[in-house]
């Protein structure tokens, strides 16, 4: 296993607004990182950068030896990268089948059959909703489907933005049980999550974000032990 995704001094500017401040890190082939912190901190905006949504303004990225800043956003998926987006951004008035059918339309194989088989397998509401309104669906099976929908692009990297938002506690459990088995199939995964306390108990190592820098770092059981973390983090 080796560095699949590599961020080096990343800047990022919202015109006077100074997001991201130098943040250095690293995902690992087969990994899941997580990136938390609080609102505000620059999670979504780094998840951003790498996907080719926002330009930094300096620092590097780099995908499986690709150079992302000079990759257009299309190009970035073709790659092997798809983000989930925070708050899922299903296309409502389509039915399920219809956005995975959106998360596949990048490819050209003879194995999308095969990988709605899987996605259906993996996410059975899915299957037996998928003639069904996606606006309709409850915010669990929305964040299913958006999960699914990334999936349909056979990524080697999964970047999930706050999969947990807004859903009870039993979902949340799913939704975090869904992830690990992604990434046991073989997708490397980068997650931002509010929810510290579950991201860090999938995560093998974890970066904490704190106004556009990197505060803390270092492998997920560490940082949950750590009283800094517990006290900011994990409310204990």
């Amino acid at each position: 296993m080796g560095v699949m995704l590599s961020v080096k001094n990343l800047e990022v500017y919202y015109g006077s607004i100074h997001a991201i401040k130098g943040i250095s890190f690293e995902v690992e082939e087969g990994e899941i990182v997580t990136l938390i912190g609080a609102n505000g901190a620059g999670k979504t905006t780094t998840l951003h950068s790498i996907s080719g949504l926002v330009k930094p303004k300096s620092g590097e990225i780099t995908f499986c030896g690709n150079d992302l800043r000079s990759t257009d956003a299309h190009k970035i998926i073709q790659l092997g990268l798809a983000q989930v987006p925070e708050g899922r951004r299903i296309f409502a008035k389509m039915t399920v089948q219809e956005n995975l059918e959106m998360g596949a339309y990048i490819r050209k194989d003879s194995n999308i059959q095969e990988d709605y088989e899987r996605v259906f397998q993996r996410l059975p509401r899915l299957k037996e909703r998928r003639r069904q309104l996606a606006g309709t669906l409850s915010g669990g099976e929305q964040q299913m489907l958006a999960i699914g929908r990334a999936l349909m692009c056979n990524p080697k990297m999964l970047l999930l933005d706050e999969p947990s938002m807004g859903l009870s506690p039993l979902l949340v459990n799913e939704i975090f049980h869904i992830i690990r088995d992604v990434n046991e199939s073989g997708v490397t995964v980068l997650l931002v999550e509010q929810n510290a306390k579950k991201a860090l108990e999938i995560a093998s190592r974890a970066y904490v974000l704190e106004t556009g820098a990197i505060a803390m770092q270092g492998d997920a059981d560490e940082l949950s032990n750590d009283e800094k973390v517990r006290k900011a983090y994990l409310g204990g």
